[in-house]
This record gives C-alpha cells, structure tokens and sequence, in this order.
C-alpha cells in the first residue's frame, strides 16, 4: 500500500517568476527565469544576526531574497552577492512576488474607533521584507 497525498492536498511551496530586465551574469549572460520557495520563520530570522544587516538594516531584504530564490537561469548558486547585481526594477520584483506568495501583499485591515465609529484603514503590516 503506498502512501499519496492528493494534489488538492498539497501545499505548493515553490513559484515560477520571470524577471522584467533579468540577472546578467560575469559572462553577460541574461538570467530572467526563476524560481522562489516559500520563506520560512527561519529565514526571516537568520538575517538578523548578518553583519550586513546589523550594519544597514536595508540590507536585510537582499539577504532574505538569496535564502529563498531558489533557481535564477542556471546560476548555480543564489546568494545575496547575486541579489544585490539585480536591477533595481528586477529587486522591486522580486520584493513584491516574495510579499505576495507569503500572502503579505497591498492587505489593509479597516478597524473602527470605540468611542466615535470612525472607520480607519490601516496599512499592510508585512509590508517590509523580513517584517511579517
């Protein structure tokens, strides 16, 4: 007898992307598909003991980005030092897909004052990478 979870069953932990400009490599190489897992609690946390981090806490989104891209073309290892080559364009991407598959993304919450009823709207609180 063997054991099958059915699909519907399973928890998809790795997404497919493609970069707007791409990765351009030593060789100039462009690098535009990839792929990113599911972050973990752990790797929201280990960046924080990362001396780069620890120096410029914008940092932080560069190292968490390189612990979850988990293929980029056939780089064959993704580490901060390749996040931080990316453009500028491809990191806002990358930024925004990483909120999104952690179900971080544009979520406001409205919540209402006890004493008048007035109706707020606060901001997504997860909005920062690494601050979920």
């Amino acid at each position: 007898m063997t054991d099958t979870i059915p699909a519907a069953s399973r928890l998809q932990t790795e997404f497919a992307f493609e970069l707007p400009h791409g990765y351009v490599d030593g060789e100039g190489v462009v690098h535009k598909h990839g792929s990113m897992r599911l972050a973990t609690a752990r790797d929201e946390l280990s960046p924080l003991i990362d001396q780069r981090v620890r120096e410029n806490p914008a940092y932080l989104g560069v190292v968490l980005l390189g612990l979850v891209t988990t293929r980029l073309g056939t780089v064959p290892h993704i580490h901060a030092g390749v996040i931080e080559q990316l453009f500028a364009t491809d990191l806002a991407y990358l930024q925004g897909f990483y909120r999104t598959i952690n179900g971080l993304s544009e979520d406001t919450g409205t919540v209402a004052c006890p004493s008048c009823g007035t109706r707020f709207t606060l901001p997504d609180p997860g909005s920062g990478l690494g601050e979920s």
